[in-house]
């Protein structure tokens, strides 16, 4: 069966994605480059586990253990939480503690385990609770807003709410948009020209680097090896 991951966006302009997953005879992942970062709930073997799963800044293979169940939150990129700086998270995790099926720690306090269906619901919570928060200029650069402050100071923004380079944070959903194309069926060439790329090995270098994978291997319907969450923005 491999690797089975469902998705859905998500109203809350805090949230990016929420997904879910299971495991079933697949010991390997390559997990792809992303701007945001998630939090991840996992059980394998009876026991649950938590944790917070930083920005990562080029695809890596990522081991899975077999038969466990996944369900995670992507937040959106700009939310941060400020106990936790985002520098420290890129391209790594933050285990939680005593997490059970029913409840986990989070700054100091017990939080009901969220689910699939109410992680909105959790969402709000933190946000009142003010360990969320959203950078209104990052979100307003990634709407297309004025963002009303200098270049310089949304440099300084982008690198404290996503630990990453405004150009980082670009480059890095360029390419997974590319991929995304390419997995669908679209012409490498098409894709070159639609993203901005130079040219096609330009292309290549940012899906070797960002997603781990070339355009011909994009295409095919069985990889040998699943990938992180893709999908279409």
């Amino acid at each position: 069966m491999g690797l089975e991951v469902e998705s859905r966006p998500s109203d809350s302009p805090y949230v990016q994605r929420v997904w879910r997953s299971r495991s079933d005879d697949v010991g390997r992942m390559i997990s792809v480059a992303a701007a945001s970062w998630d939090l991840v709930f996992w059980e394998h073997g009876g026991q649950v586990s938590a944790a917070v799963q930083g920005p990562e800044t080029k695809a890596s293979p990522a081991p899975v253990p077999a038969h466990a169940t996944f369900f995670g939150i992507s937040f959106a990129v700009g939310a941060s939480m400020p106990h936790l700086p985002m520098e420290r998270l890129v391209d790594g995790n933050v285990p939680i503690p005593d997490a059970t099926r029913r409840s986990f720690h989070l700054k100091g306090s017990t939080w009901r385990l969220p689910g699939y269906d109410d992680a909105e619901w959790f969402v709000r919570r933190l946000v009142r609770e003010e360990i969320l928060v959203l950078d209104p200029v990052v979100a307003a650069v990634l709407g297309g807003r004025p963002a009303g402050v200098s270049e310089r100071t949304v440099q300084r923004r982008f690198v404290a709410a996503t630990g990453l380079t405004r150009g980082a944070v670009r480059r890095i959903d360029r390419a997974r948009r590319a991929a995304v194309l390419l997995r669908d069926g679209a012409p490498a060439q098409d894709v070159v020209h639609r993203l901005g790329y130079f040219d096609q090995p330009h292309l290549a270098r940012s899906l070797s680097r960002y997603v781990g994978r070339t355009a011909t291997q994009l295409a095919d319907p069985a990889p040998p090896e699943p990938l992180s969450l893709l999908y279409r923005t």
